[in-house]
């Protein structure tokens, strides 16, 4: 009787065990996509301030476009692997959390030469975002086409 009850008890621990591991994995990834798509947040609300300028909708200002293509340039460097661990995509979660696909977890994926375009896209936009309108609009094309090339690839369409 000892011997059968501590067998249950030690199946009983080791389902306690492995549930909270599962639920430690699910709360780790879900909070990857958060983190990831706040960073992905702040990219859009400096490329949109940037944007704004460039297209005449918002007044340009060297010092305001200095600080958020310095802010572009600093995320753009922040080490995001721990955003984007194996089971965060679109089909894995099974859910519209993140646009994330699968792809990106491919062998042969170029999602790292994907990031360091976007990482000299925004070191060149941070040079040339206070030399003026023009330099600022020379320089936004890159960052876009970065960021457009990464979301072809590796994000699930709006359509």
């Amino acid at each position: 009787m000892k011997k059968t009850f501590a067998g249950l008890s030690a199946l009983v621990l080791a389902g306690a065990v492995a549930s909270t591991t599962f639920a430690q994995d699910d709360r780790a990834i879900k909070a990857a996509v958060d983190a990831r798509q706040a960073h992905m947040k702040l990219y859009a609300f400096n490329i949109g301030l940037l944007g704004g300028m460039a297209k005449g909708d918002i007044d340009y200002d060297a010092k305001t476009a200095s600080a958020a293509a310095g802010n572009l340039a600093a995320l753009a460097k922040v080490d995001q692997s721990r955003y984007w661990p194996e089971g965060s995509s679109t089909l894995e979660l099974g859910s519209d959390e993140t646009e994330a696909l699968p792809d990106i977890w491919d062998e042969g994926s170029d999602i790292g030469a994907k990031a360091m375009d976007l990482v000299e896209a925004t070191t060149a936009m941070e040079a040339a975002a206070g030399d003026g309108l023009d330099a600022l609009r020379g320089a936004i094309g890159p960052v876009g086409s970065s960021c457009g090339d990464c979301h072809k690839a590796y994000r699930q369409s709006d359509e």
